[in-house]
């Protein structure tokens, strides 16, 4: 299967998976309303929210398969445009799944870990999900209508981080950045999570798929720790501060959409289809060794208007 279609292409997941991998597939990468500088693959440049939009891209880009990573992700937007949250999240979501179905196209549909209510953790795909915020509600609801309208496609519930063409897309360039500033940041200790390196993620998700795997899946790290933990862990491995975080619970912050505390995940199912799942210390290490090739350069570099960027 070489011919992919991309949403969500100036993303941290998008665009990293469309950079990886686009010396060995044929890439349409999918952008809204901005443009990226020189991608080496192809981009059309949509707003997935207008009718019949998904189905033109899909006619145009004529992909073998669909990786659908467009989202608004950003937690606490969700909770101030709730509409515009289940529009992005759960209705686009639907329509591609139809469209995929009735095409008989491959559909990889990213999910996230926060469909749980962090009360338990240690959650298998049969778990009943308890979402919390609006992001996490609509990206249930998008899970339930991809499965129905698409039993085929393989829906992945996911954390992750990478090099981003922000620089602030996700916590591990949080932490980089502000302890490479010497600023003093914040690390929650009872937020657990299992974050994968976003490279790593996408590998998977293509294996995944050649594999012929279908249904709902875990793809997170084997490994779950605090994001305070892993913030020392990044400090440790790029030489920086780890003093300059500052232990606090979740509950001390003033973020506005609710968080789940315990957010590990049991990746089971995952390793009986890759026998391996990677662990923290060997992300953080993929994560370094892109950072000391340019990677963050590179992707910054790409940005036509970083201010405005939005997957």
């Amino acid at each position: 299967m070489k011919r992919w279609l991309v949403t969500g292409a100036s993303g941290l997941l998008g665009l990293n998976f469309a950079l990886h991998f686009a010396s060995r597939f044929q890439i349409t990468g999918v952008v809204n309303h901005h443009s990226l500088r020189h991608p080496p693959f192809e981009m059309i440049s949509a707003d997935l929210t207008y009718p019949e939009m998904v189905n033109h891209l899909v006619e145009t880009a004529r992909p073998e398969v669909v990786l659908h990573a467009a989202a608004l992700a950003n937690l606490d937007v969700c909770e101030q445009h709730p509409e515009l949250a289940w529009r992005l999240n759960a209705e686009v979501p639907a329509e591609l799944a139809r469209v995929c179905a009735q095409k008989g196209i491959r559909l990889v549909h990213i999910s996230t870990d926060a469909v749980f209510d962090g009360q338990r953790g240690n959650y298998t795909e049969e778990d009943v999900p308890n979402p919390l915020s609006i992001y996490a509600q609509s990206k249930l609801a998008a899970e339930r209508y991809v499965l129905e309208s698409h039993p085929q496609a393989l829906v992945a519930r996911v954390n992750f981080y990478g090099w981003s063409l922000q620089g602030r897309r996700s916590l591990a360039e949080f932490f980089f950045y502000n302890l490479s500033q010497g600023r003093r940041v914040n690390g929650f200790v009872d937020v657990i999570f299992c974050p994968l390196e976003v490279t790593q993620l996408s590998e998977i998700l293509v294996t995944l798929v050649e594999r012929d795997c279908q249904g709902l899946y875990h793809v997170v790290s084997r490994e779950c720790l605090s994001k305070y933990a892993f913030g020392c862990a990044l400090a440790e491995r790029f030489g920086l501060d780890a003093s300059l975080i500052t232990p606090v619970s979740v509950n001390k912050s003033q973020l506005r959409a609710p968080r789940a505390p315990n957010l590990t995940l049991s990746t089971a199912k995952l390793q009986a289809v890759l026998g391996e799942v990677p662990g923290q210390r060997e992300g953080l290490e993929r994560f370094y060794q892109h950072y000391r090739e340019g990677r963050a350069t590179y992707l910054r570099g790409m940005a036509l208007d970083a201010e405005h960027l939005q997957a």
